[in-house]
């Protein structure tokens, strides 16, 4: 089995001091991907270069504490792919790719994190911006090689993906626009990009269960008033073999929830 686990830390040395080392020992990912690090690449020296005996690998955002991804994984990647050729979203550390390529197998796991618009206007016309760009980028992708892409991609895409559907119509995560993206994104159409949500395809009717995120507001977490951000989006072959998926509800590093999914292969 391949494990892979998603997880937006809200900073990486938070995280650390909160035992974030301690429970991915536990875990025992192959991969961990993890986004809104905060850090530079002189916080990870002497520091986070490792975690749990698993390498990691990073794209720091230019401003200092500021968003970054990161993956650690237990196998040596044939590459590295820092960034996705957008001098905008570059700058800020959305993505991160590790291939693990051999023989005719061309595979990737990659990290991203997806803005937020939820700070204003200017934001969501910046996750327009991202989601407009990145869309054929994936499709790209897609024609060349397998992949799941884990992230914190800041839409819940269906009214099952969060607790209070109706009231947040109008609210960056849950605007009509972004939803449209994710159906295309997911539809196996000429005009679709043909990806495959993991976790609803494992569990295609949970509510309540399939949140992974909570406002710090009110008793969001306590009266588990969430939405579903955090993805495992992956092409067909690979999403074909997920057996199992978990999201780990107790398990407080930042305002998410990690998500792992067990897939039937081995790198």
């Amino acid at each position: 089995m391949f494990k892979l686990t998603s997880l937006n830390l809200n900073g990486l040395r938070s995280a650390a001091t909160k035992g974030v080392a301690d429970w991915v020992a536990e875990l025992a990912p192959d991969c961990i991907c993890m986004q809104e690090i905060r850090v530079q690449a002189s916080d990870v020296e002497g520091r986070f270069e490792t975690m749990a005996g698993l390498a990691g690998y990073f794209h720091f955002a230019e401003k200092k504490g500021y968003a970054g991804t990161a993956i650690y994984s237990r196998h040596a990647p044939t590459d590295i792919v820092v960034g996705w050729g957008d001098a905008e979203f570059d700058a800020e550390g959305r993505y991160l790719e590790l291939r693990f390529d051999e023989g005719a197998r061309k595979f990737s796991v990659i990290s991203c994190y997806f803005p937020s618009g939820s700070s204003g206007e200017e934001r969501q016309a910046a996750k327009f911006r991202f989601l407009k760009r990145f869309f054929p980028h994936l499709v790209a992708l897609k024609r060349e090689r397998e992949f799941v892409l884990c992230g914190d991609i800041n839409i819940a895409h269906q009214q099952i993906d969060l607790k209070n559907w109706r009231g947040n119509q109008k609210n960056s995560g849950f605007l009509p626009e972004e939803r449209a993206w994710m159906t295309r994104l997911l539809d196996a159409g000429v005009d679709g990009a043909g990806l495959v949500d993991v976790y609803r395809m494992l569990k295609p009717d949970t509510t309540d269960e399939a949140y992974t995120w909570w406002s710090n507001r009110g008793q969001a977490y306590a009266k588990n008033v969430g939405w579903r951000l955090d993805y495992h989006l992956a092409t067909p072959a690979i999403a074909r073999l997920a057996r199992s998926e978990h999201i780990y509800k107790t398990v407080k590093f930042s305002d998410h929830a990690p998500i792992t999914v067990d897939y039937e292969f081995d790198l």
